[in-house]
């Protein structure tokens, strides 16, 4: 047989639970994540590029590094990560000459240190044809995977490996990227592999079951 508990003891025990509650640090939300809703494109062609977790590293004048440098040569592509619309093409003296796009829900990505070199110079001194592909400027829409510039040296960049600074920011402020681009990289160098044999049996005229 149980023994009847007073209802003065649950109320009790309510109240402490809450004050208890009240001392816990939130949690987030389920599904609030840095995670973007959608599968990003890798930014540049995978098979001329290497990168480094590079995230968080200190840079000059107390500064941090808000993303990761996808090395590559001069002229490589650079592509959008995924669908969005252009809201920023500029340059300054750090980020060089650069493309933002908004991809909505608060996400965002930067592309910074633009080609801004003549074809076999380091003059500096390149159009802009050189620098952004045709049809890239403030407001237009592009899709995942479409060209949107070149890599280059520009701004504090020069003299340096040349690079694409990679940035993604959600509501704000810059995430860590880099376990996302390894995800991308992957993906995309499979599709490149299996293009590249598919292409090879068409020349040969085999057909691979």
């Amino acid at each position: 047989m149980h023994s009847r508990v007073p209802k003065r003891f649950y109320a009790l025990v309510a109240a402490v639970v809450i004050g208890a509650a009240a001392l816990l640090p939130a949690v987030p939300a389920v599904g609030a994540t840095h995670t973007p809703p959608f599968e990003i494109v890798f930014p540049q062609e995978t098979s001329k590029t290497e990168f480094t977790s590079t995230f968080g590293a200190s840079r000059s004048g107390g500064r941090s590094h808000k993303g990761n440098d996808l090395l590559a040569t001069k002229m490589t592509e650079v592509y959008s990560i995924a669908d969005g619309v252009v809201f920023y093409v500029g340059t300054n003296n750090l980020s060089g000459r650069n493309v933002k796009i908004d991809h909505g829900g608060g996400w965002e990505s930067y592309y910074l240190h633009l080609n801004n070199d003549n074809i076999g110079t380091d003059d500096g001194d390149a159009p802009w044809t050189l620098t952004i592909a045709p049809g890239i400027e403030e407001g237009m829409k592009v899709e995942a995977g479409q060209l949107i510039a070149w890599v280059g040296d520009s701004g504090n960049a020069e003299g340096t490996t040349t690079h694409t600074h990679f940035e993604l920011h959600h509501d704000g402020s810059a995430i860590d990227p880099y376990s996302l681009l390894v995800d991308a990289y992957e993906r995309d160098s499979a599709r490149a592999d299996a293009l590249a044999v598919s292409e090879l049996a068409e020349v040969l005229d085999y057909e691979i079951e």
